[in-house]
């Protein structure tokens, strides 16, 4: 969700790629959340952090303590930057409270964009 959000508030201002250490399914509830702001994400897949290897980036966000902690560390890497978010696919629950619960996560998510240096609009 991160990725789809930061693509949809920088535009063309920064080249976004997202990975995880233990990539799985882009969940439905994911697409569903953002798709109700206008962002599709239907096509994105998760990518394994390995995939990036050797790559240099600006910024390195991560958005759980898990994330951070296991986060390789790039080349020439620059700014990390850390916030952490509940995991909404550990969201108990039926499909409706799981789907809240990535709703609850894409709003954080965008507020914490829109509002933190350097990613605020300008």
């Amino acid at each position: 969700m991160a990725e789809g959000i930061l693509r949809h508030l920088a535009g063309d201002r920064f080249e976004v790629c997202s990975a995880g250490a233990a990539p799985a399914s882009v969940r439905p509830e994911a697409v569903e959340a953002l798709r109700e702001t206008g962002i599709d994400i239907s096509l994105h897949r998760s990518k394994h952090v390995d995939e990036f290897k050797g790559q240099t980036f600006d910024y390195v966000l991560t958005v759980c303590d898990h994330a951070r902690d296991v986060c390789p560390v790039y080349p020439g890497q620059g700014t990390r930057i850390h916030h952490n978010l509940e995991d909404p696919a550990a969201a108990p629950g039926g499909a409706e409270e799981r789907l809240n619960a990535f709703r609850r996560v894409r709003d954080q998510i965008t507020a914490y964009f829109q509002t933190a240096d350097p990613f605020a609009r300008r």
